[in-house]
């Protein structure tokens, strides 16, 4: 079977050939490490995953952007959808499963797969924060640290990390934006409450 690479019409464009090689040096990584995950190690069952999802990317130029490349979102939906349906089909072949716990088990690990797909963006889009940033971010949302305390733990005053916190949510959000994450526009975000810290 030709990879996307290897179909690749002669004649095609510069700008197609970009974005296959966008696609393979850029969100292949990222997809085969998050489906590694998913499928608790297996590489292979994960290489062929992101290799169905590339073709149906290369089947799909018009699901391209303004910029002429599939959005991470995209393909990330596209590689949900093949591992739904392997689990479906896994489902339906073991006689013993009832209907409806096959079902609420598919339903499940749906939800599973979106959680983990949204956890995977928004630690990378954490990550290209700058430190000052990032670390009164983290503390307060993940760590669930008050004001106060973060103003203790940077030795800076709690105006200052309110003020990091609103413009690192704001960075987070265009982050999100830019890795084609959010498709539509998020809800205003709001500094922390005074209450917290």
């Amino acid at each position: 079977m030709n990879t996307p690479e290897q179909a690749v019409p002669s004649g095609a464009e510069d700008g197609d050939e970009a974005a296959l090689r966008y696609l393979q040096q850029v969100h292949r990584p990222v997809l085969l490490k998050f489906l590694i995950r998913l499928t608790d190690g297996d590489v292979h069952r994960a290489e062929d995953i992101v290799q169905e999802t590339m073709l149906r990317a290369w089947r799909h130029p018009e699901a391209r952007g303004a910029d002429g490349r599939w959005s991470r979102s995209w393909l990330f939906t596209v590689a949900r959808r093949v591992l739904i349906d392997q689990v479906r089909s896994a489902s339906a072949r073991v006689g013993e499963v009832r209907e409806s716990v096959s079902e609420e088990r598919v339903r499940a690990e749906e939800d599973e797969i979106e959680r983990l797909i949204d956890a995977q963006e928004v630690r990378e889009a954490l990550s290209g924060l700058p430190d000052r940033l990032r670390i009164p971010l983290v503390a307060i949302y993940y760590e669930e640290r008050s004001i106060a305390e973060v103003a203790v733990m940077l030795d800076v005053p709690a105006g200052t990390v309110r003020s990091r916190t609103f413009y690192a949510l704001r960075a987070l959000a265009e982050a999100l934006r830019d890795s084609g994450f959010l498709e539509r526009q998020p809800r205003r975000v709001t500094r922390p409450s005074s209450a917290a810290g």
